[in-house]
């Protein structure tokens, strides 16, 4: 197959596809307008956070495969690859770990003002009284807003920091999920009304969906209890911003937050947000699947992906 590659990867991994004797263009640094213009004659291309628009779909009528490097498909216009015949896959899991690793990382920086101690440390200032308050977090509840791959990864690792987990109940889990939903002894509540009214801390970990759209919005904010922590790793589409700069000050809210509404397209840009500026905001620059570890993980189900495609089967289909 002919394949672009839109982003970051593994040189080796891409050794490897051309040992199996494809053809594969690198270009890490195209944005969403140069696509349709450079994916003319690919059969398939590779993205990470490159958008993939209807646009640059239909322009290409060779285009046979999406594979997205990671779980969401939310910049890939997966109705419009419907359309074109362009099957859409991704590679579930693979980076599960890295980002309940960061989640964890952003409720423990939360908890203890890591980052107001360093940026005062580095300012010259020493000021132990007022950063040595923290809660703590054992015996502390965490409620689990999408108890998939990455949610479970999550719940294991704040089990060991002795937190109560719960998470919302559901119909249709399978004997998997309620299995290991009763190892980490997670309980359940009806609805996100009830997991807000349980939880001191409360970590997403949805796909961007029209069902998500906005779920951190004022109905639900109006349920969140005062001095309660928020945590998104999952998409930025699912916190309505505005409503939640609304109330963060009111309701002493502190946010641990990777990802954000209109977010720069490229790596290195400027980004002007009212909500990652304030100071109960700590963000990081959506690099929660970005370890080493999670690449590789990732970059192998890609090769699988496209080498299973090449034989005729398709493996981790979204849509197509």
């Amino acid at each position: 197959m002919r394949i672009l590659i839109a982003d970051k990867f593994p040189a080796d991994s891409m050794d490897e596809l051309r040992a199996a004797g494809h053809e594969v263009e690198f270009a890490p640094d195209l944005d969403a307008d140069d696509l349709a213009t450079a994916l003319s004659a690919h059969q398939a291309v590779v993205v990470r956070s490159t958008r993939v628009t209807g646009a640059a779909i239909a322009a290409n009528d060779d285009l046979e495969l999406i594979v997205r490097a990671g779980a969401g498909t939310n910049t890939i216009d997966v109705a419009a690859a419907t359309i074109n015949s362009t099957v859409v896959c991704n590679t579930p899991g693979r980076n599960a770990v890295a980002v309940a690793e960061l989640a964890i990382g952003l409720i423990l920086a939360i908890d203890r003002n890591i980052p107001d101690n360093v940026a005062e440390l580095r300012s010259g200032g020493w000021n132990k009284k007022r950063w040595s308050r923290a809660r703590g977090l054992k015996g502390r509840t965490l409620g689990i807003v999408g108890f998939g791959d990455i949610g479970a990864e999550v719940a294991s690792r704040a089990a060991a920091f002795g937190l109560a987990i719960v998470t919302v109940d559901r119909s249709g889990r399978s004997e998997a999920a309620l299995e290991r939903l009763s190892q980490l002894d997670v309980a359940t509540v009806p609805d996100l009304e009830g997991l807000f009214a349980a939880a001191d801390i409360v970590s997403f970990h949805v796909p961007s969906v029209p069902g998500t759209a906005g779920m951190i919005g004022r109905e639900l904010l109006g349920h969140v209890r005062r001095g309660t922590v928020i945590i998104n790793t999952s998409r930025g589409e699912i916190i309505d911003e505005e409503a939640l700069l609304e109330v963060i000050d009111e309701k002493d809210l502190r946010i641990g937050v990777d990802v954000y509404l209109d977010e720069p397209g490229a790596g290195e840009n400027t980004f002007d947000s009212a909500f990652a500026r304030h100071p109960r905001v700590y963000g990081t620059h959506h690099i929660g699947a970005s370890t080493d570890q999670a690449q590789r993980a990732v970059a192998e189900e890609v090769v699988a992906v496209i080498q299973s495609f090449a034989a005729g089967h398709v493996r981790n289909q979204v849509s197509g």
